[in-house]
């Protein structure tokens, strides 16, 4: 048995079209790692969802969970424990013969040219649009409207210009205009071979079912599956109980990490997300999320003397290099920078790749360059791994890299200050959308300015 991954994991970071996705509910998952749980309403959802668990153990032919009830909580529709649980005990078992996979799609869809969660998109839409007369129905009526969605591929422009100083706002255009790539390719194949399913399709119902998939989807040996009732766990950042998958006895289960009480609302974990990509494809963020991280670029420009030399040397020693070189007026690099810790200026700070860049940009000569990467060579090779021996360059380089940073800690302050409270009830998705965004920027902005009083330490104390 192994852990099953969200979507979100599968897919790198800095990767703009059809950004990775775990789950969400509401679209606001549930952020207990930091604060008590909200109120919650274990009998809430009855009306709408309360027939749902027994019409899906029948379609399984075998109990999913004796010991879980759907209800509604402040961010969503939620699992709660129906009696007590104890740590270690097995809360639900979803066979895999009720999950929802691309295997539900005529061949001709199936090897359509697009991605797993355009292929998965597919089947929701078909679902949803045979209604009542789908095997499905119960399930299709459980699922978030796309109203009550708040990924940021649903966000005005308006609501974006918040976040632009994150790179979540251009991740979001790139996204779409994936989606919509996508979308004329799906729209295509399925009017000549599912005309019942494209007629009166427009691009919002496939973006809505496409951040179905990306928010509650899970990675399995069919691409992406849908597991039915396992969805509707919220997450905690700090849970250790996680979606296994048990491919030889082919069935999903859930191990509780702690005791739960009788009404109490049951919490896995979906993965170590950032706020950028819980944002993005789930449509939540986590106050003081600690595993949040900021991407920034630094660039070699066109008219350095060394242009091609540097980029050279980037791309043998920088890990996180994104290949955008040639495509723009500079050659950027993407770098992730998470929480530094120790503010002192003590241990690697910033990442390996990043001290290897600054030191690479900050030459001046090609003998520099030649003689910083001797000097790598008498060690491990990485130019990224140990201070240079030269400490006036060393300063030199990462000062080159503390002004980027404080730009960027002067913007992102900039945009916060401008995000003070209209009136908007916290309650209204414009509030919500609000509040997320201060998160977001917060987030980021406590890592930017994290990396600036280290680097500002590190050159002091050299």
């Amino acid at each position: 048995m192994f852990c099953l991954s969200r979507l979100p994991k599968l897919r790198p970071l800095p990767r703009p079209l059809l950004a990775a996705a775990h789950r969400l509910r509401i679209d606001l998952r549930c952020s207990i790692s930091s604060s008590a749980p909200p109120q919650v309403s274990p009998r809430g959802d009855e009306e709408e969802c309360g027939d749902f668990l027994p019409w899906l153990e029948r379609k399984a032919g075998v109990e999913v969970s004796s010991c879980l009830s759907i209800g509604k909580s402040a961010y969503g529709r939620s699992l709660f424990s129906s009696k007590a649980i104890r740590a270690g005990d097995s809360i639900l078992k979803v066979p895999f013969n009720v999950e929802i996979s691309p295997d539900d799609l005529l061949p001709e869809i199936r090897s359509c040219k697009v991605g797993n969660v355009a292929k998965l998109a597919a089947v929701i839409l078909k679902e949803l649009k045979m209604g009542q007369d789908s095997d499905w129905a119960p399930y299709m009526r459980c699922l978030p409207q796309r109203k009550e969605m708040h990924s940021t591929v649903f966000w005005s422009d308006e609501e974006l210009e918040m976040i632009k100083e994150s790179s979540v706002y251009q991740r979001t255009i790139d996204k779409k205009v994936g989606m919509e790539r996508e979308f004329s390719v799906l729209r295509h194949a399925l009017d000549r071979h599912f005309p019942e399913v494209s007629k009166d399709m427009e691009f919002e119902d496939f973006m809505h079912a496409c951040a179905l998939v990306e928010s509650r989807a899970w990675e399995s040996s069919k691409g992406y599956s849908l597991v039915p009732f396992a969805d509707f766990l919220n997450h905690d950042g700090l849970a250790k109980a996680v979606l296994l998958r048990d491919e030889q006895k082919q069935f999903s289960e859930v191990i509780a990490d702690r005791n739960y009480a009788p009404g109490e609302q049951v919490l896995i974990s979906y993965g170590k997300f950032s706020n950028a990509i819980l944002l993005l494809d789930f449509g939540f963020t986590i106050p003081h999320n600690i595993h949040d991280e900021v991407q920034i670029q630094f660039n070699v420009p066109l008219q350095d003397p060394l242009f091609k030399m540097k980029l050279y040397f980037l791309q043998r020693h920088c890990l996180q290099i994104t290949r955008k070189f040639g495509i723009s007026k500079c050659s950027a690099d993407n770098f992730t920078i998470k929480e530094v810790r120790s503010a002192k200026g003590k241990g690697t700070g910033i990442p390996q790749s990043l001290h290897a860049a600054v030191r690479v940009l900050s030459c001046t000569s090609l003998e520099e360059l030649n003689d910083m990467e001797e000097e790598a060579a008498q060690n491990d090779g990485r130019l990224g791994r140990r201070p240079l021996k030269n400490i006036n360059r060393e300063i030199q380089a990462h000062q080159l890299l503390l002004p980027h940073i404080t730009k960027l800690i002067d913007q992102y302050s900039a945009s916060a200050k401008l995000m003070n409270p209209t009136g908007c009830p916290a309650s209204k998705r414009g509030g919500i959308r609000r509040s997320m965004a201060c998160e977001l920027l917060a987030g980021e902005l406590h890592i930017l300015k994290s990396a600036a009083s280290w680097l500002g330490n590190y050159t002091t104390n050299l």
